[in-house]
């Protein structure tokens, strides 16, 4: 049995127990002309969803990828059906530990081969650039622009990768399972030679697993496996923290976008036949130019889903104690057996 799948057992063992424990809670659905749907992806050959990206050139599109284990590919899936409309393949990449897909301001997909299961093993990680394709067909196959990065202060693990929408300026998330991770920002211009320095520039106080800033570069998002943070975003940096958005009960939550209307979170989770979970924002959570455009100002609260109203979010809560354990002992389990593999 790979290491992940028995991780993924002992989590979805531990979800069905607090599920059943907790108290029925009535669902009121979200506006249907606020929240996009949901969708499954229904790919067989992705079953470690770990990034998302919504797509400008394709509406409807989603980008996304594995995790390690498989090669330099990132699928383009149609949230309308769940089924993947194409696979670009990274020519001359020998594919590491894919944990990030993020969209730049010129079009450009950005793959972050950024994860360390080791916890700072590898003294240099990379960026893989490529044009988003303007026709997606079966198979595309690129010739990345390859970036390799350090950070100044030592290797580590993360998982989250951003790209400025405005000023195409890459930042990454670090992943601790203490919480105390940070974001680095890369220079001002990634050089393809040489090595990019990343510098740390905030605390970030979460076991982060993805993040994303929105389409008008006003708000940064990071989730966790449970929890997620939102920020106002100026000038680079995280200046003022905002009420935090719900995140779905997912079976192992590693993925985070904002749809290009910056109104609603796009969650995505590991696993065969993985669902992508949209949250609305609401309050401050939701970007300046969307709010700009909104019928009315809701006040701040937790976003809904389409699994249900926030009420039923806060209920789901109850159960996340018993899971965040599970989910803690089944990750270190997985690292454990990787190591030994």
């Amino acid at each position: 049995m790979r290491p992940h799948r028995l991780a993924a057992g002992l989590i979805a063992g531990t979800a069905a127990v607090a599920l059943l424990a907790l108290p029925c809670a009535p669902a009121t659905a979200a506006p249907a002309d606020s929240t996009p749907s949901g969708f499954t992806i229904e790919d067989p050959r992705i079953t470690e969803s770990s990034g998302l990206a919504a797509s400008r050139a394709h509406p409807g599109i989603y980008w996304t990828h594995n995790d390690s284990g498989d090669g330099p590919y990132a699928y383009a899936v149609d949230s309308r059906t769940g089924r993947t409309v194409a696979r670009v393949t990274l020519a001359g990449i020998t594919a590491r530990d894919v944990e990030a897909i993020s969209l730049g301001p010129d079009g450009d997909l950005y793959l972050g081969d950024i994860g360390d299961n080791l916890g700072g093993s590898w003294p240099e990680v990379h960026l893989y650039r490529f044009p988003e394709p303007k026709r997606l067909t079966d198979e595309i196959t690129v010739t990345p622009v390859r970036y390799t990065v350090r950070y100044d202060d030592g290797p580590r693990d993360a998982e989250s990768l951003m790209i400025d929408p405005k000023t195409g300026r890459a930042y990454i998330v670090s992943k601790k399972k203490s919480g105390k991770g940070a974001l680095y920002e890369g220079p001002q211009k990634l050089s393809p030679d040489g090595v990019n320095t990343f510098r740390r520039v905030a605390d970030i106080g979460i076991w982060a697993t993805d993040g994303a800033i929105s389409p008008d570069g006003t708000r940064l998002v990071v989730r966790g496996y449970f929890e997620a943070r939102a920020y106002r975003w100026r000038d680079g940096r995280p200046v003022e923290e905002l009420p935090r958005p719900t995140v779905p009960l997912q079976r192992q939550g590693e993925s985070v976008t904002f749809t290009p209307d910056g109104r609603t979170l796009m969650y995505g989770t590991e696993g065969a036949r993985s669902r992508v979970t949209p949250v609305a924002l609401t309050g401050t959570q939701v970007p300046d130019e969307a709010a700009k455009s909104a019928p009315s100002a809701a006040p701040d609260r937790a976003g809904t889903t389409d699994a249900g109203s926030d009420g039923g979010n806060r209920t789901l809560a109850l159960g996340a104690g018993a899971l965040a354990a599970a989910t803690a002992l089944a990750l270190g389990l997985r690292r454990l057996l990787r190591r030994r593999g």
